[in-house]
């Protein structure tokens, strides 16, 4: 009798913790949320942001975890894997009209809780490489990202653009943010793309300790682009922003953006919404790329892309959305 009690137990605290039932307070909600490599800016503003929620918001616990970055986050969200993400606004438009990268993989259910903020394309390269250009990676040894993740993306488009034949003219190593850091100290690496806020600390990493410095993208691609596609701007790297970066260096950023699925409850995605902008000055300490940020920066610049509902209803009440 004993054993039979103690199977029934095990059982009835197991479908206890698939459905996210919690004790007598009620019901918990959980929800996973896929961010980006841990080298990277967003891991540790994600983690912070998800602390936040965590403890303001009764019944709410989501749990931050380290991806490849946008593309990976959006295809879990979409296949159900995940419920909050980051992305950039050009490839949730990519996913919306099943184009690029997700040629095929159409998926229109993501809503935007806020535009966070901008993100930079940094092309970083060891300082013996002889690379001064975008064109003159053609030939490198060279990491344009992981594979799926938006580095490579982004990386696919500029070197494209500057007439490198992707990914043919280079020998290319598909890698993150980590292992790039780690070829580029041992001279296995000529460079890599790292898409991410300023400053982040892949770029610092490979700058003082692997002989790197960062490049310009040549100012006809970025005019190329910014004509092109709405979600481009063009962008400084203001000198000083990395040891012993002594000029400005001109690239492309594009707005990053917390996203869920439609399917999160409209209130769940409010209470969100509401305690992220509440406490937003509290995360400017995990890093710079949050500092200033201001509530009207939440619903600008986001290329078309819907709000969720309940975001929508929290900038209507606060005059920033009519």
């Amino acid at each position: 009798m004993k054993k039979i009690l103690s199977i029934a137990l095990m059982i009835a605290l197991t479908v206890a913790i698939i459905s996210g039932c919690s004790n007598e307070q009620g019901e918990t909600t959980y929800l996973k949320f896929p961010t980006a490599s841990t080298t990277g800016a967003i891991y540790p503003i994600g983690a912070a942001i998800s602390n936040l929620w965590n403890e303001n918001i009764e019944g709410l616990n989501v749990s931050v975890e380290a991806s490849n970055g946008g593309v990976q986050n959006l295809g879990l969200v979409a296949q159900g894997e995940a419920q909050i993400g980051v992305a950039v606004t050009n490839i949730m438009t990519e996913q919306k009209n099943g184009t690029g990268v997700f040629e095929g993989n159409q998926y229109d259910g993501i809503r935007v809780l806020t535009a966070l903020y901008s993100n930079y394309n940094q092309v970083v390269v060891s300082e013996d490489s002889g690379i001064e250009t975008l064109g003159d990676i053609k030939g490198k040894v060279f990491a344009p990202g992981a594979p799926g993740s938006t580095p490579e993306v982004e990386s696919n488009i500029h070197l494209t653009a500057a007439g490198v034949n992707y990914p043919d003219d280079f020998n290319p190593q598909f890698v993150g943010f980590t292992e790039s850091i780690d070829l580029i100290r041992n001279r296995q690496l000529d460079g890599a793309w790292i898409q991410a806020g300023i400053p982040t600390s892949a770029v610092s990493e490979i700058i003082s300790t692997a002989g790197g410095k960062l490049i310009s993208i040549d100012e006809d691609v970025i005019e190329q682009l910014t004509d092109e596609y709405p979600w481009y701007n063009r962008a400084i790297i203001p000198a000083g922003t990395y040891e012993g970066q002594e000029e400005d260096v001109v690239t492309t950023s594009i707005v990053i953006t917390i996203f869920v699925d439609e399917s999160l409850p409209e209130e769940t995605a409010y209470q969100m919404t509401k305690v992220f902008w509440e406490n937003v000055e509290s995360l400017a300490s995990t890093h710079n790329a949050i500092k200033g940020l201001q509530l009207e920066d939440g619903v600008e610049n986001l290329a078309g892309l819907p709000l969720h509902d309940g975001s929508a209803r929290y900038y209507r009440e606060m005059g920033v959305l009519d």
